[in-house]
């Protein structure tokens, strides 16, 4: 389906270039974004997210720039930059309104602007497009118009891909949804689907990974009730999965850009009308108390086992928020190195494709290789990455001393096998 609009993108991000990319494989795209070397990157087909190969990024036509102006040449708008929360866990839209600002002061007569960025219901009227008129002179629904799709791209799924999944859309009227419609349409196989207002796509989008965070929640829950009971939860799951209507989620830690930050958006916008969720509330604390609980178990059992735990070496295996990605942002693994460190253990950290300049600039810690992971008292699995799905019995055994530690928090290894062995396997 043909379309006659100049697409931007704004924020080139694993969403953003995942945009850029789809429409920059059937017509001509700016991708704007302030990363400097991520622009370098990318005008050498590099993505350092791992999102889009090379020889993808060859076939694109798409103009990486730093320089806002040229947004200039483009009528339909894409802004997808990221929207975390702060230290107290409220929205935080500073990149958002930012990035808005810029596009604003290059704003056009008849441009058409979309914000794919997660928010809370009433974000994009009550502080974009009051942002876009004051920075533009321009008037929403007359000189402009304001759409809005939330993303949904899953980073490292290649099954569920920007094509093949439906695009919710929305907009300040009927006309603008309909050319969404068609832009959207030209890439995306699944279609759109329109919604009656900007306010309904921005809750989907929070709804959708609310509802995620509160599943995983209940089910790390119930993990920690089963390893107070001496259960292993693996086990359980596995025989509950057995009835037609179980829903099968696994316990771990939950971090990442959405769902470990969307509840927080959530819940800023209910409070603000006057009702605490409790429920959503009770789900985070759960999730956010998950790395303190593994913590306290294997410290539990490091004394059991008559192990100094100041002198416990500890390594753990993956830093990254999600398997076989580099991204390090949000990730929960290091509130469970920091969590160790409250017992005074120094814990080596080994990742096979997060970037150890980025590991050592936001956290402070050098990656270790693989050959210095020896006389270990307990190995974390933290993350399931490729390589370490691969790992085998002995390759663990000679990492640990004696009566040495296990903690597979992703469930990836058969207990059976260690049954031979000294070592303590636990899960979550």
């Amino acid at each position: 389906m043909a379309h006659r609009r100049k697409i931007s993108v704004v924020g080139l991000g694993y969403v953003g270039l995942t945009i850029a990319a789809a429409f920059g494989k059937a017509g001509e795209v700016v991708g704007y974004d302030i990363n400097q070397q991520r622009i370098n990157n990318l005008k050498n087909s590099i993505d350092t997210s791992g999102e889009i190969s090379s020889e993808e990024l060859k076939k694109t036509n798409i103009l990486y720039t730093t320089n806002p102006d040229d947004l200039k040449q483009a009528d339909f708008h894409i802004i997808t930059v990221l929207t975390p929360i702060d230290k107290n866990k409220l929205p935080d839209l500073s990149q958002l309104l930012s990035a808005t600002e810029t596009l604003a002061k290059r704003l056009k007569k008849g441009d058409i602007v979309v914000y794919e960025a997660t928010v809370y219901p009433g974000a994009t009227e009550e502080k974009c497009i009051p942002t876009l008129e004051k920075h533009s002179g321009l008037k929403c629904g007359v000189d402009f118009q304001v759409g809005y799709s939330p993303e949904r791209v899953n980073p490292g799924d290649k099954e569920h891909t920007f094509y093949n999944i439906i695009k919710i859309i929305s907009a300040t009227n009927d006309e603008t949804v309909r050319v969404m419609s068609d832009v959207y349409k030209s890439v995306v196989k699944a279609g759109v689907y329109p919604v009656s207002s900007i306010r309904v796509a921005e809750a989907t989008k929070v709804v959708e990974n609310t509802q995620r965070d509160l599943n995983i929640s209940l089910i790390n829950e119930i993990a920690i009730i089963l390893s107070n009971l001496g259960m292993d939860s693996a086990e359980v799951i596995a025989a509950s999965r057995t009835k037609w209507n179980y829903l099968p989620f696994y316990p771990g830690l939950v971090g990442g850009h959405c769902i470990g930050v969307n509840s927080y958006y959530l819940t800023y916008k209910s409070q603000e009308s006057g009702y605490y969720p409790e429920v959503i509330h009770a789900g985070r604390r759960v999730n956010e108390y998950i790395p303190k609980f593994i913590t306290e178990r294997i410290v539990k059992k490091l004394i059991q086992l008559d192990k100094k735990v100041s002198a416990a070496k500890v390594a753990v295996l993956g830093i990254t928020y999600k398997e076989n990605l580099p991204d390090i942002h949000d990730t929960k693994v290091i509130n469970l190195i920091r969590e160790f460190e409250t017992y005074n253990i120094k814990v080596k950290v080994h990742d096979p494709i997060a970037n150890k300049d980025e590991v050592r600039k936001e956290f402070g810690i050098d990656l270790s290789t693989w050959d210095s992971l020896t006389d270990l008292d307990v190995v974390i699995i933290a993350v399931a990455d490729k390589e370490y799905m691969q790992l085998h019995k002995p390759e663990l055994t000679k990492m640990l001393k004696s009566n040495g530690i296990i903690m597979d928090v992703k469930g990836i290894l058969n207990q059976n096998e260690y049954q031979d062995t000294d070592i303590t396997i636990m899960r979550l």
